[in-house]
C-alpha cells in the first residue's frame, strides 16, 4: 500500500529526448494513477512545478514533470539544437517512454511545445491539454520582455542576493522572498559567480520568424479535439482577453480559467488556484 508521504516526495526518473539526449524528471503519485505531464517555460525547470506536483500526486495522479532540454539536470544539447521541433520530438519520445495517455500541461515554452506535438502522428498520446497563459497570438511585448529578463544576465550574478533583486524587478508583483535559497534550484555557482541553470544558447533559436511559429500553432489549434483549458494570468502581459478570443476562435471547445492576481507565471503566482483548476479539469476528463 502507497503512504502518504511517498506521494508527496517525488521519485527521480532519468528519460530519453530526440538523439537520445538525457532528460531529468521528476514523479509523484502512484504509478498506476492518471498520468499527467508537466512542462516548464523558458529558463525555469521541472522544480516550478513542485507544490503542484506534490498537490496532484496526493489526489492519487501519477505526475511527471520534465527538465526541457538544456534546462534544469537535463542534458545541454552538444549541437545547440533547441528548435521548437526538436523539443517537439523529445516530448513524444518522452510519452513513449511513460506509456499511457496524457493530460499535458505546459507554460508558456512548455505549453507551445505541447500544442505543437498534438499535431504530430504521436501526440494521440496526449488525451487532454492545458496551456498556461499562451496561446496563438501572444503579446509581442510581453514576449520581448521575457526574452529580454533571460538575455540579459549572461555574465551571471556576483551573489544569490543579486540574482534575487533581477527576480524581483521582473516580478514586481510578487512579494521579494526573505529567504532566497529557493533561487539555489535555478542556479549554479562557477569561478566564483552564478548562472542561471540553462543554456543561453537556446535563446538563439527563439530568434525564429514569430509569424512562422503563429501559424504552426493556429494549424495545430484547428485540429484539437480533446479536452482544451487555458489557464490566463489576469495581470499577463504575454497573453491578452483578445488572444483569448482568438483562440477559443479556433478552439471553441476551449474552457478558460483565469487567475485574478497572476501574470505570466501563473503557477508560481497563486499556486493553489492553479492547481485547484487544473484538478478539476483532469477529473473531467476522466468521466
Amino acid at each position: 500500500m502507497t503512504n502518504a508521504n511517498d506521494l508527496l516526495a517525488p521519485s527521480r526518473l532519468l528519460l530519453r529526448g530526440s538523439g537520445g539526449i538525457e532528460l531529468a524528471a521528476d514523479q509523484f503519485g502512484p504509478v498506476d494513477g492518471p498520468l499527467v505531464v508537466l512542462l516548464h517555460g523558458g529558463g525555469q525547470n521541472r522544480h516550478s512545478w513542485k507544490q503542484t506536483g506534490a498537490q496532484l500526486g496526493a489526489s492519487g495522479m501519477r505526475v511527471v514533470a520534465v527538465d526541457a532540454r538544456g534546462h534544469g539536470d537535463s542534458q545541454w544539447a552538444p549541437d545547440r539544437d533547441y528548435r521548437r521541433h526538436t523539443m517537439v520530438q523529445d516530448l513524444l519520445l518522452v510519452l513513449d517512454q511513460l506509456g499511457a495517455p496524457a493530460v499535458l500541461v505546459g507554460a508558456s515554452m512548455g505549453g507551445i511545445t505541447g500544442l505543437l506535438a498534438t499535431a504530430e502522428p504521436g501526440g494521440k498520446a496526449i488525451s487532454a491539454l492545458v496551456l498556461v497563459d499562451i496561446v496563438t497570438r501572444p503579446e509581442p511585448e510581453g514576449i520581448a520582455r521575457v526574452l529580454d529578463f533571460m538575455g540579459n544576465y549572461r555574465d551571471g550574478f556576483d551573489s544569490i542576493e543579486q540574482a534575487a533583486d533581477a527576480v524581483a524587478g521582473y516580478l514586481p508583483h510578487r512579494p521579494r522572498p526573505k529567504n532566497t535559497d529557493g533561487l539555489l534550484r535555478n542556479l549554479r555557482e562557477r569561478d566564483g559567480r552564478w548562472y542561471w541553470h540553462w543554456d543561453p544558447e537556446m535563446l538563439a533559436d527563439r530568434l525564429e520568424d514569430p509569424s512562422e511559429m503563429i501559424e504552426q500553432m493556429e494549424d495545430a489549434a484547428r485540429l484539437l479535439r480533446i479536452p482544451v483549458l487555458v489557464v490566463r494570468g489576469m495581470r499577463s502581459d504575454v497573453v491578452s482577453a483578445e488572444g483569448v478570443e482568438a483562440f477559443q476562435r479556433l478552439v471553441p471547445h476551449a474552457e478558460l480559467v483565469e487567475i485574478g492576481g497572476a501574470a505570466h507565471t501563473a503557477a508560481g503566482d497563486d499556486n493553489d488556484s492553479f492547481t485547484d483548476a487544473v484538478a478539476k479539469f483532469v477529473l473531467s476528463t476522466r468521466k
